[in-house]
C-alpha cells in the first residue's frame, strides 16, 4: 500500500465518550472515522477535502471505554474531484490482550476543494496491489450504481 493512499490513527476511548449503556457512543466513532477519511483524502489530493457522503456504515461489535481504537483509511477509488475512502475501525482490549477486532466500517466520499471552496480535480489513481485493485473495483461498481 502506497503511504500516500493510507492513514492510520489510534486513540484510547475515554469515559466522556460513553453513552448511557456504558459503551462508546457511535457518534464518537463516526467522528473519528471522518477525521481519518479526511486526513487520507487530504494527504492524497494535497488539498482541503470535505465529506460529501457516508455509505454503508456497518457496526460489527460494540466498543468499550478503555479500548484502543484504530482507524485505517484507504483510498479506494478516485473520480474527477472526489475520492472514495474506505475506513475500517478495529478495537483492542489492552488489559486482556483481546483483539484487535473489526468493530465497524464505511465508505466516505470526500471532495477536493480549492481555495475558493470549489471542487477541484484530484490526481489520477492507479491501484497497485491485489487489495487495492479489489477495493477499487468494488468502489467503482458502487459509484456506477449510484449514478443510475
Amino acid at each position: 500500500m502506497d503511504a500516500r493512499n493510507q492513514v492510520v490513527m489510534s486513540q484510547v476511548m475515554l469515559p466522556h465518550q460513553a453513552n448511557v449503556a456504558g459503551n462508546v457512543h457511535g457518534g464518537e466513532i463516526m467522528k473519528f472515522m471522518d477525521m481519518a477519511a479526511g486526513a487520507c483524502a487530504m494527504k492524497y489530493a494535497r488539498s482541503n477535502c470535505v465529506t460529501a457522503r457516508v455509505d454503508e456504515l456497518v457496526f460489527h461489535i460494540p466498543i468499550f471505554v478503555g479500548a484502543l481504537v484504530t482507524c485505517t483509511a484507504n483510498i479506494a477509488y478516485v473520480g474527477n474531484t472526489s475520492m472514495d475512502v474506505y475506513v475500517e475501525v478495529y478495537s483492542e482490549d489492552m488489559e486482556s490482550g483481546n483483539g484487535p477486532e473489526k468493530a465497524l466500517c464505511a465508505h466516505f466520499t470526500m471532495v477536493s476543494m480549492n481555495r475558493a471552496n470549489r471542487p477541484q480535480k484530484v490526481p489520477p489513481y492507479t491501484p497497485q496491489t491485489d487489495d487495492e485493485i479489489r477495493m477499487y473495483e468494488e468502489a467503482a461498481a458502487k459509484v456506477k450504481a449510484r449514478k443510475k
